[in-house]
């Protein structure tokens, strides 16, 4: 049994996964924090609290996502865990390609795991394969986790994942629309297969992105050229698509945010950041959509998720 008196604060950065031809594989941890601040008692139940994105839709009860998460990485552990008080101030939008459900996934495995005894814990690696199983995929959990630029991948059945260098004038300027859309609607557009000089064309840009994330930005626009997935899924967020190729056509690394429909802007440093601030509103302002799209600046989040164990109550 978990014990009760436990007071755990979890706090998780959004992260932008695929980066352009990263599919499923690249991401990035960017400077929006959800926190999540759990108690145990000795009453059963669960009580959730919240503030934020979701506070007036999310359920209240134990089928809430982050609540779900930290009994499930009790209950692995072997021990159980009778109440549970969760107070959630939620920032990353939902369904937006910001990593809104990986950081729920992280801040319940996390805060789980700092409710075990200490011989019982995981460590780095047990905490990264548990997350992306929990999530379907490392690609958002494991930067959420580590923060900056992850590389991750599957090897004999277990998540992996290292990080990677950022160049230090590298800002993240996102346009996030008020539609959300879900990630299995937008994988759902993907083909079985592509063409072998598509899949070889990608790895190529791939491996020029991570070099341009850490020494050379100015081959960011290359870098991020995909030829996997947002073409297939750009009729799902054509509002988005459009948004991209105007970002692209004006010079700028834009990418679809993870499955979207966020787009964003890699920028090389403060000038390029307000050029693509002015290019988006030169843009939405043609479309008459200005007022239904959110435009922030962001920062290369470097340090990842933080757990902080209180003084027992």
């Amino acid at each position: 049994m978990v014990a009760p008196g436990q007071d755990v604060t979890v706090r998780v950065p959004a992260t932008s996964a695929n980066l352009g031809p990263g599919f499923d594989s690249l991401g990035l941890a960017v400077g929006l924090y959800d926190t999540v601040r759990v108690r145990t008692s000795g009453e059963p139940g669960t009580v959730v609290r919240m503030s934020g994105e979701g506070a007036a839709t999310l359920p209240t009860d134990g089928t809430h996502l982050v609540a779900r998460t930290v009994r499930l990485t009790v209950e692995a552990a072997g021990y159980s865990l009778q109440g549970l008080s969760l107070d959630a101030d939620n920032v990353i939008p939902h369904g937006r390609g910001l990593g809104s459900s990986a950081s729920a996934i992280v801040s319940g495995v996390l805060a789980g795991n700092a409710l075990l005894p200490s011989e019982h814990r995981l460590d780095a690696a047990g905490l990264l394969d548990l997350c992306s199983r929990l999530e379907g995929h490392p690609d958002n959990v494991a930067p959420a986790l580590a923060g900056g630029l992850a590389i991750s991948w599957e090897e004999d059945g277990v998540f992996r994942s290292v990080s990677a260098p950022v160049h230090p004038d590298i800002i993240p300027v996102a346009a996030v629309p008020a539609n959300e859309l879900s990630t299995e609607s937008a994988r759902g557009l993907l083909p079985a297969q592509v063409p072998h000089p598509a899949a070889a064309a990608n790895a190529g840009r791939a491996a020029l992105l991570i070099h341009a994330l850490a020494a050379e930005p100015s081959l960011l626009p290359a870098g991020t050229v995909d030829f996997l997935h947002q073409e297939y899924r750009a009729p799902a967020m054509r509002a988005s698509a459009a948004l991209m190729a105007h970002l692209r056509a004006g010079g700028l690394a834009a990418v679809i945010s993870g499955a979207g429909p966020t787009v964003m802007a890699l920028a090389h440093g403060v000038d390029q950041a307000c050029r693509a601030e002015e290019l988006i509103a030169e843009h939405l302002a043609a479309a008459g959509t200005a007022e239904f799209w959110r435009v922030l600046r962001l920062s290369v989040d470097r340090d990842g998720a933080r757990v902080e164990e209180h003084q027992r109550y």
